[in-house]
């Protein structure tokens, strides 16, 4: 279903599945992708992008997702802007922005970085849930794609995929194993992903209503009886995530 209208266009349309998976497509024709720091990954201060969405940002803000596990559980690497928090890895799943405001996601040193582009930001967690179009061999090894809470096998989860014509599709879902959470991307034409934060208090995504006259934004959460995350990054936030904004 279309929910964002830029200029005419449709930028960024919402589904659900049966397995109770909510599914936001976005065109980066339209769209970019923002990687942020929380106030402890990656920390408060020095970074373009901080803890909160505030200023300019909020005028163009059309969604904004959870990012990945803390960065000390040594899941991934975080870079921005130039500036490295944790180190990136040959063969970790990658989220890459470029200088030119396109998004691209891939193992690191094979898909991504495209050569003789500038990176903004990378963002790493895990190998990839998704590669070639087909789910890690590992799917259903639920240890590997990180501790949960009680130690149940289909807490939340989430993850942020790309389709072969550019678009990017955010995931997530209040009680998915990472086999489901693969079969609803590859569902979306997905044919890379990361997976990203898993457990409740770590799951959610909003999309932004804006109001007709100067106001404050209304947050819409997408996933059903999300927890949702405190301030909906409209506050600062701990942890790092992602906006999309128009462009």
């Amino acid at each position: 279903m279309p929910v964002v209208n830029l200029n005419g266009q449709t930028a960024a349309w919402v589904a659900r599945t049966q397995s109770g998976v909510a599914l936001l497509s976005f065109d980066q024709r339209l769209l970019k992708l923002r990687l942020h720091s929380g106030t402890v990954d990656a920390g408060a201060t020095g970074w373009r992008w901080g803890p909160s969405v505030d200023g300019s940002e909020r005028r163009s803000l059309v969604a904004a997702f959870n990012g990945g596990f803390k960065l000390d559980t040594g899941a991934g690497g975080f870079m921005s802007t130039g500036r490295v928090a944790v180190p990136l890895r040959a063969g970790l799943g990658s989220i890459v922005t470029y200088a030119n405001g396109y998004t691209d996601i891939g193992s690191w040193h094979e898909q991504v970085p495209a050569p003789g582009r500038v990176v903004v930001s990378a963002r790493q967690n895990l190998t990839l849930l998704i590669a070639n179009g087909r789910a890690a061999p590992n799917v259903g090894c639920l240890s590997c794609w990180g501790a949960t809470l009680g130690g149940v096998g289909d807490p939340a989860r989430s993850a942020l995929g790309i389709t072969a014509d550019g678009h990017l599709i955010w995931a997530g879902g209040e009680h998915l194993t990472p086999a489901g959470l693969a079969a609803a991307l590859l569902g979306a034409r997905v044919v890379r992903a990361v997976e990203l934060d898993i457990n409740p208090e770590w799951v959610a995504a909003y999309l932004y209503r804006h109001p007709a006259t100067a106001g404050t934004l209304s947050p819409v959460p997408i996933v059903p009886g999300q927890t949702g995350v405190p301030g909906q990054f409209l506050a600062p936030y701990s942890r790092d995530f992602f906006t999309i904004a128009s462009r």
